[in-house]
């Protein structure tokens, strides 16, 4: 029963639970083309907070800085949050055995509100919800992953990560937790050497499968 409460699943939001990445690359391929004449800055800044996006590609740009967050905002409140397939049977099968479970994301505490606010059950659907503002360093620092483990107090050996991004995946592997990859954002090939396990999507998957995925 100890082993059982001190599972823990630390869930990435964006392309794990909402099917949402194809509309955040369409937002930040312009803005790379319209402010920097760059055309993958969406591929560069998956997984990242958006005060290392500001602080990375946009540094002493204070006029820039708030254009862009300004627009972001008003995206943010306009975009279709829809789950990605199966995750809610597989939120439900952790719960019925007692996983301890936490959306991880670079996003911050306004872009997590236009989402209560578009789908109000995702606030009571995971026991904690950790954003941008929580931690110092960005994925593909582990700090997120580590601060999960911190407020359930469980070990790596019983955290399981799901992530897409690049960056995402890294910080789950250096953090020290089974590492699931789903191919929603990149493919399977891309992302295979970074995790331990790939998913399409959530299809079938549940607790049970969960344990048999070793490091």
């Amino acid at each position: 029963m100890d082993t059982i409460k001190t599972t823990a699943v630390l869930f990435d939001f964006d392309g794990v639970v909402m099917d949402t990445e194809t509309q955040y690359s369409i937002f930040w391929h312009k803005v790379g083309i319209d402010y920097l004449g760059m055309d993958d800055l969406e591929s560069r800044i998956k997984g990242q907070t958006m005060t290392y996006i500001c602080d990375t590609f946009f540094a002493g740009k204070t006029k820039e800085q708030q254009e862009i967050t300004a627009a972001l905002n008003h995206f943010e409140q306009d975009m279709a949050y829809d789950y990605i397939p199966g995750v809610l049977d597989f939120i439900a099968d952790l719960r019925r055995n007692h996983v301890k479970m936490a959306v991880v994301t670079s996003s911050n505490d306004r872009k997590m509100a236009a989402v209560y606010r578009a789908r109000p059950e995702v606030e009571t659907m995971f026991d904690r919800i950790l954003t941008a503002e929580m931690f110092a360093h960005s994925k593909p620092a582990p700090d997120c992953f580590l601060l999960g483990m911190e407020v359930f107090g469980t070990t790596p050996a019983t955290t399981y990560v799901f992530e897409d991004s690049f960056n995402g995946l890294k910080a789950g592997m250096a953090s020290g937790a089974t590492v699931i990859g789903l191919a929603t954002t990149n493919s399977r090939e891309a992302i295979a050497p970074l995790c331990h396990c790939v998913l399409d999507d959530f299809t079938g998957f549940t607790y049970d499968k969960m344990l048999q995925v070793h490091k």
